[in-house]
């Protein structure tokens, strides 16, 4: 029989299970992955994460993850170097879009390419997080629409004239006159250090 303590274990098996293939397969499966032998065993482990809030059911009755299946432990304290003491159970945890989303249907992930903004911290591979349908202010990194293109670059004001500011001293500041067309609002930056799975 399961033990309750053994519930992050089978969690984490789900989540990477859930990472590699966007979904939550059948009981078959999940014995294998959860490493139990038995159907029953499978049920009242999916059934405890049900209660704790990890997953749900959806109506055709598949099991589903919810948000908080998809938190992450939290550092209890900033550090500038060593290891941090990450969150127990009772710890705080959240999850990267409740850090960086607050909008899911107006928010949409845009890959980087070039280096006209690498004086912000900004490198091809990134990916901007943009808002639409937000005020742009002066200062805002926006994604603007210029001949039919996006660029990432600060929005300044010059001369009362919006301009369109790049962080690298190789590229010349533009000045998009009336055809300003603001896409959205750079809220956040996501990066790996990683390749990517093949």
């Amino acid at each position: 029989m399961p033990k309750r303590s053994d519930d992050r274990v089978y969690l984490a098996r789900l989540q990477d299970y859930y990472a590699r293939w966007r979904s939550l397969p059948a009981y078959g499966p999940l014995r294998g992955i959860l490493q139990l032998s038995s159907r029953d065993g499978v049920a009242k482990v999916l059934e405890r994460l049900r209660a704790a809030g990890y997953l749900d059911r959806a109506p055709d009755n598949r099991w589903t993850p919810t948000a908080r299946f998809f938190e992450r432990p939290l550092a209890e304290t900033a550090v500038p170097a060593g290891l941090p003491a990450l969150a127990g159970d009772g710890g705080e945890a959240c999850s990267i879009d409740g850090l960086l989303v607050r909008h899911p249907s107006r928010t949409t992930l845009i890959p980087i390419t070039g280096d006209s903004m690498i004086e912000a911290g900004i490198y091809e591979g990134d990916l901007a997080v943009v808002e639409r349908d937000i005020p742009a202010r002066p200062g805002d990194l926006v994604v603007a629409v210029l001949n039919n293109e996006l660029t990432l670059k600060t929005l300044a004001v010059e001369d009362g004239a919006a301009i369109l500011r790049p962080a690298n001293p190789r590229y010349p500041i533009i000045r998009p006159g009336e055809n300003l067309d603001i896409f959205g609002v750079v809220v956040g930056l996501i990066r790996s250090y990683r390749s990517p799975r093949r």
